[in-house]
């Protein structure tokens, strides 16, 4: 936001800078005081380039006349010629200790005014934990580079294979060709020309994988390369200084998602019996085939798609599909299904795929509690057309404990004590229904919750309130 000047200065590149010109027989070094004649000697203790006529000055002064002066060329084999990091607040107080509060470098002035009263240490004291939380998180990024550079010798690969497939295909075409003259060499070109847009349309995947994964194969040397140098060649305030941007790159890194394998395959079939249709009024044979499963073309199927009972086996049926529509007619691919409760995200339903070689795939599960479900279906790490889709799971189906009967007198052999669920009665203190009497529905009906359906799902709820002496089982 405050734009370059904002930036957080490399005291590494800066002391590099500096060997470089002194052993360019310090073309280019300037007096520290005076900014205006060549730099002659070095003062060790100031860590001050000075010309000529400067050094005299300082060996005057009394607070400098024992410094210790070194001529540059004696400092070529140096590796550390850096001047004192002074506070920007307080330029004429050096950097020597750490707020932990504000986490930043301070002088002493600093220490007396706005960090009063903020836990200061000097920075040699904190540079350890401070210096071992930047070293985790390299540690986390160093991986990373090994299994960047993993993934694209598999891009090369896989485009050596695709390339050598292509020329097999290629030729295979060509020698099946010959026997037709021009109907077939017309039928030839076709098959070389959608070759072509094929080996155009794979590479060209293969290569936006390999841009990407070699730009965050780039950035992750980068940061590695840059963290180690600091680490290795930074002093401890330099470290502290650099902290915070080194973390927050190695972190966002760390967090970068890349796959390791190929996004495409070289899988690429010549059928040479298989009937191409007429060219030139001739009927040619020949096709090229990179039959593939498209999530996208794929359908999901079932009774049980989208409802299912709790602790009840539920099943849906997957139909693979290749990007034409057709239907995939075998088995063998890559499958992922997960159903995931929306209230208990963390407790998945385990799932069975179960590959009935024909291009169709049986998935099955058991919740177990009723509620809403969230189910994801993906081939190739992609979702197929209609996931992810809801699943509402209800209550376990209930039978029914009565009888489905025409009335109780009959179903009961003529007790009077037995009830139904109807509400029916008779008179002569029958408790029960009976045919043309008082509350009686005129249909087949359950003793147990009045349902006419005799397949369906009982809905007596067994409370206080309903009858105890329904009729449950009857001697015909």
């Amino acid at each position: 936001m405050g734009g370059v000047k904002a930036l957080t200065i490399d005291h590494l590149a800066m002391n590099d800078v500096m060997l470089e010109s002194l052993r360019g027989e310090g073309q280019g070094l300037v007096c520290d005081l005076c900014s205006d004649r060549e730099v002659e000697k070095r003062c060790q203790t100031c860590k001050a380039n000075l010309c000529h006529f400067c050094c005299q000055a300082h060996r005057r002064q009394k607070k400098t006349t024992y410094h210790t002066m070194v001529d540059l060329k004696d400092l070529k084999g140096c590796s550390r010629i850096g001047k004192p990091i002074l506070c920007p607040a307080h330029p004429a107080e050096e950097l020597r200790l750490f707020c932990e509060l504000c986490d930043q470098p301070v002088c002493r002035d600093c220490v007396v005014g706005e960090h009063r009263e903020h836990p200061c240490d000097f920075t040699s004291n904190v540079i350890h934990k401070h210096g071992d939380t930047v070293r985790e998180l390299l540690k986390g990024t160093q991986p990373h580079v090994q299994a960047l550079e993993e993934a694209l010798a598999q891009i090369k690969g896989t485009n050596s294979a695709l390339q050598a497939r292509v020329e097999t295909v290629a030729n295979d075409v060509r020698s099946f060709s010959e026997g037709y003259i021009k109907a077939i060499e017309e039928h030839r070109d076709k098959l070389l020309q959608q070759l072509e847009d094929i080996r155009v349309q794979k590479e060209n995947s293969l290569q936006l994988q390999k841009a990407q994964l070699e730009q965050l194969l780039e950035d992750m040397r980068t940061g590695v390369e840059f963290t180690e140098h600091l680490l290795t060649s930074g002093s401890d305030l330099e470290i502290l200084i650099t902290k915070g941007v080194v973390v927050e790159r190695l972190t966002k890194l760390n967090k970068v998602e890349y796959s390791a394998h190929p996004g495409v395959t070289e899988k690429i079939a010549f059928s040479p019996k298989k009937k191409a249709g007429l060219c030139r009024g001739y009927e040619v044979y020949g096709a090229i085939s990179t039959k593939e499963v498209d999530p996208a073309k794929c359908v999901l199927q079932g009774e049980d798609l989208y409802r299912a009972r709790e602790k009840q086996t539920a099943s849906f049926t997957l139909l693979c599909k290749d990007a034409a529509g057709e239907n995939m007619g075998k088995g063998g691919d890559n499958i992922q299904v997960a159903v995931v409760p929306k209230d208990k995200k963390d407790s998945p339903v385990k799932t069975m795929v179960h590959d009935n070689k024909d291009g169709t795939y049986c998935v099955s599960y058991t919740p177990k509690d009723p509620g809403v479900y969230t189910v994801w279906v993906c081939v190739k790490e992609r979702h197929v057309q209609g996931s992810p889709f809801t699943v509402t799971v209800r209550k376990r189906h209930r039978s029914h404990p009565g009888v489905f009967h025409c009335c109780t007198f009959c179903s009961s052999g003529g007790q009077k004590t037995a009830r139904c669920a109807c509400g029916g009665t008779m008179p002569g203190g029958y408790l029960g229904c009976g045919h043309g009497h008082k509350g009686h529905p005129g249909r087949p009906h359950w003793s147990c919750c009045g349902k006419f359906t005799e397949k369906s799902e009982c809905t007596w709820a067994g409370g206080q309130s309903a009858p105890r002496s329904l009729l449950r089982t009857v001697a015909l």
